[in-house]
């Protein structure tokens, strides 16, 4: 979160950023309730130092009617400290609750606009595959190979799930193990397993909560919520604790389930994979000190985009513009890919670098080893990549005139395939 001493000496910048968010938030209210906070610990502290100095003079040599004249202040300043302790206590709250609500600052190379379609496409990369046939949308090339199961998971879990079945099952289960290979051979990353439930608190730490609470998933009997990325449990599992030297950065990646309560309106988002309460997704995350954060945001870039190049599938890089960014993030990047049957770039990995906001609102720090003194390390994620989407471009883009699937090279070996193909019951 953005700190109370930020928000108070860059008032203008963050009600500008706001207003760039298309956000509304009570920055004067904040403003103030701080000045109230710190000029009310200033008296508490000068009491508390009063009370200290009373306290040594009973302890000393006094007469006995001097000494109940202090044992008398002493219990005067003791009940005023009592009352105004609990007002700091009360206006401390108050502020830290209206923090967590303030979205990050935005980096000055992020375009203004209004939603997504003001993104802007910064890069586009391979042609679009020319078909000698009319290309069909994943669910249809699902039933044909009888790889996915839609009415079946609806039966089970309602709308917004699906079934996997045989070499569609194989074909995922291939895509990531090579997605988590390539990332930790070539990009260094580290592999974690995580919970896939976390406490509120950490959800507080990582910045989902309050803001996205309708959009998860809450066991309320037990404090349990599921997770809605592994950026969630990475962001908050070294909360209150003090990190070595981050030279070099900590590269961590995992493959998790990820669950969202999904809002959904008609058309084309309800058909097939595309959106879903439950999918998988491999994701990248990076603690580094400040100075090095645009370069682990390229390097994470760097890493995602390697996925469909080497899958040899089309795909584009846009930046985000300031009313489509994350609450959390301060700068960000989209990586799209075509699907030719469902005719769309498929959003598959948000890049993004949320500066110090989530470091402190888990209060993260680390200790810099030339000055020893502790800093809050700056925080970046990506997706490398989203399952389901990443699935969709492959299944779309390799599907053959008799309905069957090539597998992309690079998954060949993973897959123990080389093909994917029709039903045959």
């Amino acid at each position: 979160m953005l700190s109370s001493q930020f928000i108070r000496e860059n008032t203008e910048r963050v009600k500008n950023d706001l207003r760039l968010r298309g956000v509304e938030a009570p920055i004067d209210q904040i403003v103030q309730t701080d000045k109230d906070f710190r000029v009310l610990l200033t008296t508490v502290e000068e009491k508390r130092a009063h009370r200290k100095s009373i306290s040594k003079e009973i302890s000393g040599k006094l007469e006995a009617s001097d000494r109940e004249q202090r044992i008398q202040k002493a219990r005067q300043l003791g009940e005023e400290l009592s009352s105004q302790e609990k007002k700091l206590r009360e206006l401390e709250k108050k502020l830290t609750e209206m923090l967590y609500e303030i979205p990050n600052i935005l980096d000055p190379s992020t375009p203004e606009g209004k939603n997504d379609s003001e993104n802007v496409i910064i890069e586009t990369v391979g042609a679009k595959k020319s078909f000698q046939f009319k290309p069909k949308p994943h669910w249809e090339i699902g039933e044909d190979t009888s790889g996915i199961d839609l009415e079946r998971a609806s039966k089970l879990s309602g709308s917004r799930f699906f079934i996997l079945r045989s070499g569609i099952a194989r074909l995922q289960r291939g895509l990531i193990q090579w997605m988590l290979d390539l990332h930790i051979d070539e990009g260094n990353f580290t592999e974690f397993y995580l919970p896939y439930l976390l406490t509120e608190e950490s959800l507080l730490a990582s910045g989902h909560l309050p803001k996205f609470r309708d959009n998860l998933f809450v066991d309320a009997e037990d404090d349990y919520f599921l997770i809605p990325t592994a950026e969630a449990p990475f962001a908050a599992m070294y909360r209150n604790e003090i990190l070595p030297s981050l030279d070099p950065p900590l590269r961590y990646v995992a493959h998790t389930p990820c669950f969202r309560r999904e809002k959904m309106s008609a058309g084309r988002d309800t058909r097939g994979l595309k959106r879903l309460h439950q999918f998988d997704k491999v994701e990248m995350f990076v603690f580094c000190e400040p100075s090095q954060s645009e370069v682990e945001l390229q390097n994470i870039l760097t890493q995602a985009r390697k996925i469909p190049e080497q899958l040899k599938i089309p795909y584009r890089i846009l930046q985000l513009c300031s009313g489509d960014l994350d609450f959390k993030v301060s700068k960000s990047f989209d990586i799209e890919m075509w699907a030719p049957g469902s005719e769309e770039w498929l959003e598959v990995s948000s890049i993004s670098n949320c500066l110090d906001f989530q470091a402190r609102r888990a209060n993260i720090r680390y200790r810099n080893n030339s000055t020893n003194k502790t800093r809050f390390p700056h925080t970046l994620n990506g997706s490398g990549l989203g399952v389901p989407r990443t699935l969709i471009s492959i299944i779309e883009n390799y599907q053959q005139p008799d309905g069957s699937i090539m597998v992309p090279e690079v998954l060949q070996d993973y897959v123990h395939a080389k093909q994917i193909p029709t039903k045959t019951n």
